[in-house]
């Protein structure tokens, strides 16, 4: 299947056509009726998911949009983890007046991820980057707050910034290659300039960084995170990472082995975003910016895969990662989102004696994200650590092995904040009640975090399985 088959972009188009009918919906719905959009987009998502799992495989539009299990990853976990996104953030956007928009910018910011994911042309890559970003930068200055205002200019301006720095990278890379699609371009650099050549590659990924929340464009994340509203926060820390580490995945896979090794680039990407995600995460009170910078170190165990992409074990290890790290993370801010009016770690003071769930679910996200088993992430770490030590990256093993003992620093003081008694007695009656569909998003997101690390083997199986189709 290398033709123009639309029928095989059923699960992109659901998403854009699922936006369209939310923006419809909401310009003409009473406010009261706007909950209605929620369940519309909901729908979309959880189709599109659907459609994923009946797709046929293989290279569509003369080659330029790859159908394979990695395409695969992100058009169910995607949707899946915006859709937890929606009904998290339900308290916070519940009969606003920017509710509609606010999930139509949701399911716009999912298809371009999934795009970004499926590319394997330049040309696609672009457009997928571009249809991934204008939503986030929407997103994050949505609240009327001062510090949502701030952190989407620093989220625009640096997406301009290395937006175009990526452009100017496929610029020269097709200039060289004289293609732009992968297979095509590989042939084409052989003989390329390495000057040349390493300027494009460097260009590119510093693009995809962005998305990713990588060094060196990871500086948004964290404002991101801590001044919008939890509904964008929760997003951009989750959905686009997935779009983007798969998208840098298939360029270290088309260019690796020529002048200057992508696998390095990218190896180099990964040390730095784990250092500096895991060092700055240390010293943060607020429990979202935290999880903003949580979000950084994650992304760069995360990009280990994509270094040793060339390892078969790789991919699989990185699909199931990405899908646990999506869980777990949705998990922390739905507890976050379950009880908005706590965001200094002293004000979680008395949360396991007041709201035993959400606390239960707070300890199984923060072990998650620390890689403690049974959890999915534990397997994903395991996985992707043994396909970069298979692909030669023996030292950012030790490096990731060292800071994840790192980081059980900030993730367990969020955990002893929970567990520790409040300085100020609260009698029953006055304490805040949890938002009902934040606390089932948190009970939902730990039951499939801890069921995907049990049947990881299964998973990695069929992944394994996909991709060698």
């Amino acid at each position: 299947m290398s033709g123009h088959d639309y029928g095989a972009l059923a699960p992109e188009g659901i998403l854009v056509a699922g936006a369209v009918v939310v923006l419809l919906l909401g310009s003409y719905l009473p406010r009261r009726r706007l909950p209605v959009t929620r369940w519309v987009a909901s729908g979309a998502l959880l189709a599109s998911a659907a459609t994923a799992l009946v797709a046929g495989t293989g290279t569509i539009f003369e080659h330029s949009y790859a159908l394979d299990a990695a395409t695969a990853v992100a058009r169910v976990v995607a949707p899946l983890a915006c859709a937890a996104v929606l009904w998290l953030g339900a308290g916070e956007l519940a009969r606003t007046t920017r509710e509609a928009e606010t999930y139509m910018l949701l399911l716009l910011g999912t298809a371009g991820t999934v795009v970004l994911a499926g590319a394997s042309d330049l040309a696609v890559l672009a457009a997928g980057y571009l249809l991934a970003s204008i939503p986030v930068y929407a997103l994050v200055g949505l609240p009327h707050t001062g510090t949502a205002a701030e952190a989407a200019l620093k989220t625009y301006l640096l997406g301009a910034v290395l937006g175009t720095t990526m452009l100017l990278g496929v610029v020269v890379l097709s200039g060289l290659g004289g293609a732009t699609g992968y297979a095509d371009l590989r042939t084409g650099l052989v003989d390329a300039p390495p000057a040349g050549y390493s300027l494009g590659l460097v260009a590119l990924l510093a693009g995809l960084a962005f998305k990713a929340g990588a060094v060196p464009g990871h500086f948004w994340l964290p404002d991101a995170a801590q001044g919008s509203g939890v509904t964008a926060a929760a997003f951009v820390t989750t959905v686009p990472k997935i779009g983007a580490v798969l998208a840098i995945a298939r360029v270290v896979d088309a260019l690796d082995g020529l002048a200057v090794a992508a696998g390095w680039a990218v190896a180099v990407l990964a040390a730095a975003s784990m250092t500096v995600g895991n060092l700055a995460a240390l010293g943060q009170d607020d429990v979202r910016r935290l999880l903003g910078w949580s979000a950084v170190a994650q992304v760069g165990f995360l990009l280990m895969a994509a270094a040793a992409v060339t390892t078969p074990a790789a991919l699989p290890a990185l699909g199931l990662y990405l899908a646990g790290y999506a869980a777990t993370n949705l998990v922390a801010f739905a507890v976050a989102a379950a009880h908005p009016d706590r965001r200094r770690m002293a004000d979680w003071a008395g949360l396991a004696r007041d709201h035993p769930v959400s606390a239960t679910a707070l300890v199984i996200a923060m072990l998650g994200l620390v890689g403690t088993p049974p959890t999915a992430v534990f397997v994903g770490k395991l996985t992707v650590f043994s396909a970069a030590w298979a692909g030669g990256w023996a030292w950012l093993v030790v490096l990731a092995a060292v800071l994840t003992v790192v980081s059980l620093a900030f993730y367990l003081r969020w955990i002893r904040a929970a567990f520790a008694r409040p300085e100020v007695a609260v009698r029953p009656a006055d304490r805040p009640r949890p938002v009902r569909p934040a606390v089932l998003v948190a009970v939902a997101g730990s039951v499939v975090a801890l069921a995907l690390g049990l049947a990881a083997g299964p998973v990695l199986a069929g992944l394994s399985g996909g991709l060698a189709r």
